[in-house]
């Protein structure tokens, strides 16, 4: 089954948490704090793949979790650091942010990288809190606890050529006669449900050829399957425009070939402008006097070059390889996606938010909490004086004052509840 676009849900390992210790030994009676830092989160990293051309393998599972850090230990040992989460993808995967819809990444390339999320900070422990007047600190900080994010996988096929017509114009034909391909071939529309790829010698060089569903009239707006494939185009160096100029399921031939340019054009002005070389095909079903009466219309109402084929009896086909060959050679690769900058994986680190329960109780939350609350023990007195005194320096309690709070309130800061008293 092929599958070209999907959402994931994606989390990059938590922070370990720093460790309380004190160093015991026969020899020394009061070694002091020696609680080790906690391990880093994994990260999340995308990588493309010449070994995929499909994103089916999303298809059943679409979380992905990193390593958490491990914990801090003593004798001022680091936890070990999460395992990343390798994801792999298809070249031509583009990366959007599910919640703003900006692209984030293009991976065009075979081997390149993304690193979507970075793993959560390991937490610092006890030793790292020791001072001139803390000689002997009783708490640590715990791990920094990631979000989950999703993001949706849409796939380019990454082609040199891609053939475009409407349906059943012969597409698959040429494609299984120039490559090494076997596409589904039959007489009757839509035979081709995703696009095929394959890979073409000519004089001991290669490209690549995708051939494309077959679009139709409104394709553009949605209309028929090609909507879904146009974005399969965008990457091709060269098309080939195939017209059957036989016009074998009864339609005019040139109309045919104004109404796929046009639904090139509404879809993307840059696609439109990608170079085209015009074919026609099922030449062997028409009469030489018919072919030549048509191609002179054609040449009076068009006038651009051309070349004819036959899948059926094979005539055409190596001229037409090394006309795509010739013309390649003179085409630049497609320039990579324009990507805006966006800081997908910016930590909130500022916010703060004020609501109420239902019971009356003040209810403190956002970035800026989690990050500073991660270093509070309630059970240790000093590590409670800096809860109370970073509550009055960050302007909490007069920010809950301005909500109502009064004396005998309660207030619940993540998992810390106490009552408020002036």
């Amino acid at each position: 089954m092929f599958l070209d676009r999907v959402k994931i849900s994606i989390k990059a390992g938590n922070g370990g948490s720093g460790a309380i210790s004190f160093l015991r030994t026969k020899l020394v009676a009061n070694g002091g704090p020696d609680g080790g830092e906690g391990g880093k989160g994994g990260n999340i990293v995308f990588v493309a793949t010449k070994n995929m051309n499909t994103l089916y393998s999303f298809r059943f599972k679409k979380k992905f979790v990193a390593g958490d850090g491990e914990n801090g230990a003593k004798k001022l040992q680091t936890g070990a650091s999460g395992k990343d989460e390798i994801i792999e993808v298809p070249c031509g995967t583009v990366i959007i942010d599910a919640k703003s819809d900006k692209i984030i990444a293009d991976l065009y390339q075979d081997g390149m990288k993304f690193v979507a999320l970075k793993g959560g900070n390991g937490g610092h422990g006890n030793a790292y809190y020791k001072s001139s007047i803390k000689q002997a600190p009783h708490y640590s900080q715990t791990g920094e606890v990631t979000q989950s994010r999703e993001v949706v996988l849409e796939l380019k096929t990454i082609a040199d050529v891609g053939l475009v017509g409407f349906p059943n114009v012969g597409k698959s034909t040429l494609l299984s006669c120039v490559s090494n391909a076997n596409p589904k071939i039959a007489n009757y529309p839509f035979t081709t449900l995703y696009p095929n790829l394959g890979v073409c010698a000519v004089k001991g060089q290669t490209f690549v050829v995708a051939d494309i569903p077959g679009l139709i009239e409104g394709a553009s707006e949605g209309q028929g399957l090609g909507h879904y494939f146009l974005k399969h185009v965008e990457r091709v160096r060269l098309i080939l425009h195939l017209i059957d100029i036989s016009e074998s399921e009864g339609r005019d031939f040139i109309e045919d070939y104004k109404k796929i340019n046009l639904e090139l054009e509404k879809y993307s002005k840059e696609l439109a402008k990608t170079p085209q070389i015009i074919v026609f095909s099922k030449i062997d079903l028409l009469s030489e006097e018919e072919f030549t009466a048509k191609r002179a219309r054609f040449v009076k109402e068009v006038n651009l070059p051309h070349l004819e084929i036959s899948g059926a009896t094979m005539k055409g086909v190596e001229e037409l390889k090394l006309a795509v060959l010739e013309k390649l050679a003179t085409l630049p690769k497609k320039a990579p996606l324009d990507i805006e900058e966006h800081d997908f994986d910016k930590k909130d680190n500022t916010s703060i938010n004020i609501t109420r329960e239902d019971n009356g109780t003040f209810v403190v939350s956002g970035g800026k909490i989690d990050n500073f609350i991660r270093g509070v023990i309630l059970s240790d007195t000093r590590s409670f004086a800096y809860f109370q005194t970073k509550l009055q320096e960050m302007g909490i309690i007069d920010m809950l004052k301005e909500r109502g709070l009064k004396n005998g309130d309660i207030v619940k800061i993540k998992d810390i509840e106490f009552e408020y008293m002036d």
